[in-house]
């Protein structure tokens, strides 16, 4: 039986489109579980991340277009010579994606078994499970009616589905993430905490030096060792600090937002310790000391003497 002889812009159009679909599926399914365990957080879960979801909006909205536009090209090809519907690439890229989604399901369920299992809440796995059953079921029901030639009709509507389920994750996606400037006054707040930790540390290591608080701001600097005092990064200005007694002082800053709570809104059992992060939250998740709302907030510190002895040399 003769071949249909495979050109080399038949191997990349089939390349290309298989590598855009198995990366869409996998963006798609990881952004609808970040989107499920934000939305149904679980105590025992780890903490929320704004990448989990920015990666995956990201990789679809560059990704879904170049899919679509490399089956449109590949349709306009078998339309134009019907054989190159039996170039060897396109039949394995056609067994190989039923293949693969087969153990992607198996797969993924047996996760989400085991997952229910450790104990994580049932609503989570439900939906879950519902994520991977259609997104798996239209690739697969797509990709059958490809085999056989026939139901073109079907694979619009499957294709129509697919876009739509995309564009409903994608902004469910943008409505937990929020807009570039909210992105951009919560990086702002990350490092408005980081500064005022690192303040107390320098005022607790000023009393334990001195045996005494500093009278101000100022006085911790150090240029020998290159202490310097932060400031506030969006607009440079100073934070404030105030003495109350002889072992107590207050902080204070000036924050964008409320910040939020997001523990238990990730995977269960990831993301247990506290982590700094460049993007969105968490800021010092496991330490409420820094929980804050939008507008100035004061923080009150008291040194214990004991804890933080005074150095007697």
């Amino acid at each position: 039986m003769n071949q249909t002889k495979t050109t080399p812009k038949d191997f990349f159009l089939h390349l290309g489109a298989t590598i855009a679909l198995y990366t869409a599926v996998i963006a798609l399914i990881n952004l609808y579980f970040t989107v499920i365990n934000y939305y149904f957080p679980d105590a025992l879960a780890g903490y929320y991340f704004s990448s989990s979801i920015a990666w995956p909006v990201s990789m679809l909205i560059v990704v879904i277009p170049i899919l679509y536009i490399l089956e449109w090209l590949i349709k306009k090809d078998i339309r134009s010579m019907p054989d190159k519907s039996e170039v060897w690439i396109r039949r394995w890229r056609i067994y190989l994606t039923l293949f693969l989604g087969g153990i992607v399901i198996a797969g993924d369920l047996i996760s989400l078994i085991n997952t229910y299992l450790n104990g994580e809440i049932s609503i989570r796995f439900v939906y879950k499970f519902l994520v991977i059953l259609i997104v798996t079921s239209i690739v697969f029901a797509y990709y059958i009616f490809e085999k056989i030639g026939k139901y073109n009709k079907a694979r619009v509507v499957l294709s129509c589905v697919a876009i739509l389920i995309a564009l409903i994750g994608i902004v469910l996606g943008f409505m937990i993430v929020g807009s570039p400037t909210k992105q951009r006054s919560i990086r702002f707040d990350n490092q408005r905490v980081s500064d005022l930790q690192n303040i107390q540390w320098q005022i607790v290591n000023y009393w334990q030096q001195k045996g005494k608080l500093p009278a101000n701001l100022d006085e911790v600097k150090d240029p020998i060792s290159g202490v310097v005092v932060p400031v506030d990064p969006e607009n440079s200005n100073p934070y404030q600090y105030s003495v109350k007694n002889s072992t107590k002082f207050e902080l204070c800053a000036t924050f964008d937002l409320d910040q939020q709570d997001i523990k238990g809104r990730s995977e269960y059992g990831y993301g247990g310790g506290p982590v700094f992060t460049d993007m969105a939250y968490p800021i010092v998740p496991e330490n409420v000391n820094w929980m804050h709302s939008a507008g100035n907030v004061c923080f009150e510190r008291t040194i214990d003497p004991e804890k933080y002895p005074i150095n007697k040399k």
